[in-house]
């Protein structure tokens, strides 16, 4: 008979497993021992020779690599970068090389590190699957995702991220919804639906809200227009303007609620249009300015379309979430999602930034 153990020793079990193989694998290259398969490897004695990795220190390199520098890899892992620093040193000791040349950006991996990042790219898959597959034991394949997004330009990443979180849950009932013209928060706690990609958390009974990414909201420009020569935006600079916004309420917009409204100053008019293209368009023809989010940016900027400025001296931050029920935040299909989104957003937008999670209460 077979005994299930609990999910937080299976996963443990996975993990040991894997970096034993690991170990085995790191011994063979220490000897110049290639001859034999990664199945051959004689992986009995481990309290001698091991050359001790961790999970942790794969994701490390691959988040040096795939960031180009410390600072961006330390924030990706929410570590601070002397932390980071201190454990890449640890694993160069504990291997007795070195893994990257530190004086040039992006880092230049060595050989070795070059071979373990090959590892990392098959590890971390696997235990990636392996977790999911036990998620899907444990809690079940089937369930209901309605997704809302309050943001226009999400579509971006969001695209993406479900066309992959699909394959790895078909039994999942999908759907999505903009929620441009009714509040999707209450409809999230009456269960009409199940996430909601929101940037105003609202504190409601029952809700988490799980922050995704940090991003700038800059103000797109015409190149030939005066405010292109500005460092920064002022709110004053913004009176004569005709500011092109998406069609929702203001006080759902940073420009408004962060930007022009705490010093009581108005655009010279608003206009809506619904897709960002169409607001870059508008924008290059010279018909307005609009506040958009920076990754929505990005791919206007090297042909000079539009040019991006900071509002404000110091930029203006603000934070994307996902809203859901406290009671489905555990379920595997919602975590999974969850994390699925969080690597597709850094795979595909730039200048955002990693947030950590306050501690719960």
């Amino acid at each position: 008979m077979c005994s299930i153990r609990p999910r937080s020793q299976a996963r443990t079990g996975l993990k040991d497993s894997y970096i034993r193989i690991i170990g085995c694998f790191l011994n063979r290259v220490k000897m110049n021992r290639f001859d034999s398969t990664l199945s051959d490897f004689e992986c009995d004695s481990f309290s001698g020779g091991l050359i001790l990795i961790e999970l942790r220190h794969l994701k490390t390199l691959v988040a040096l690599r795939d960031t180009g520098s410390l600072v961006e890899a330390a924030d990706r892992l929410f570590l601070t970068q002397s932390a980071l620093s201190h454990q890449l040193k640890d694993l160069e000791d504990r291997l007795d090389c070195s893994l990257f040349v530190r004086k040039t950006k992006p880092p230049s991996f060595t050989s070795a590190g070059r071979r373990l990042l090959n590892l990392a790219d098959e590890v971390i898959p696997m235990f990636k699957l392996a977790e999911r597959d036990i998620a899907r034991l444990a809690g079940g394949e089937a369930g209901r995702l309605h997704i809302c997004i309050e943001c226009h330009s999400c579509f971006q990443w969001l695209v993406p991220c479900i066309d992959r979180y699909r394959g790895n849950w078909p039994e999942v009932e999908l759907d999505l919804t903009g929620g441009f013209n009714f509040a999707p928060l209450p409809a999230l706690v009456r269960g009409d639906l199940d996430l909601v990609i929101t940037s105003d958390p609202v504190e409601l009974p029952g809700i988490k809200y799980v922050p995704l990414f940090r991003y700038e909201a800059m103000l797109a420009v015409d190149p030939r227009h005066r405010l292109a020569a500005k460092s920064f935006i002022e709110p004053s600079d913004l009176t004569d303007q005709v500011l092109i916004m998406y069609p929702v309420d203001r006080d759902r917009l940073d420009i408004f609620s962060r930007f022009l409204d705490p010093v009581n100053i108005e655009p010279a008019s608003v206009r809506t249009a619904e897709l960002t293209p169409m607001m870059v368009q508008l924008v290059a023809s010279g018909r307005g300015v609009a506040s958009l989010p920076n990754w929505s940016l990005v791919e206007y900027i090297p042909n000079n379309t539009i040019v991006a400025k900071k509002l404000g001296e110091n930029g203006l931050w603000a934070t994307l979430y996902a809203a859901v029920r406290e009671d489905q935040y555990a379920a595997p299909f919602m975590a999974d999602f969850l994390a699925t989104a969080n690597e597709t957003c850094f795979a595909n937008l730039e200048g955002i930034k990693s947030v950590q999670e306050k501690p719960e209460a």
